[in-house]
């Protein structure tokens, strides 16, 4: 299976200015965990994820004063619609991360993250091929 086939194609995106309050706000109500970060006069992306959110809430930062800049990340690891899930995941553990921003040709083309992989393994069936995996372990109390 292709990363194409298990992303989310509809990202949520905030501009480096937003407030941390903002960009969580817009990430509960999309129900997702990471924001695509576009910055119209920087080249290339950058993301935030609720681990960003959380360090600085940790630290004691205001979310109201702290700006999505200051916290993003955008040193990134971008995954192709063409790979495999399994390089994706591949990715995501050599770089210690949940999210890959997807590009097609220099464009934003999604986003995916660890659980889009796993429930699409699941749903393909491929998890059943793992060592000790048993289908009716996902119903077990």
């Amino acid at each position: 299976m292709r990363v194409s086939e298990a992303m989310t194609s509809v990202v949520a995106t905030v501009g480096p200015g937003h407030t941390l309050r903002e960009a969580a706000r817009l990430m509960a109500e999309r129900r997702v965990g990471a924001a695509v970060v576009v910055d119209p006069d920087q080249p290339g992306y950058g993301i935030f994820t609720e681990r960003d959110l959380l360090i600085s809430i940790g630290r004691g930062e205001d979310p109201d004063r702290e700006i999505v800049a200051d916290h993003l990340s955008s040193d990134l690891t971008f995954a192709a619609a063409d790979w495999s899930l399994e390089r994706a995941a591949e990715a995501m553990i050599a770089g210690g991360f949940r999210h890959l921003v997807v590009v097609d040709g220099g464009e934003l083309a999604g986003i995916i993250s660890m659980r889009d992989i796993v429930r699409a393994w699941v749903t393909d069936g491929a998890a059943c091929e793992l060592p000790g995996w048993r289908r009716e372990s996902v119903n077990a109390s």
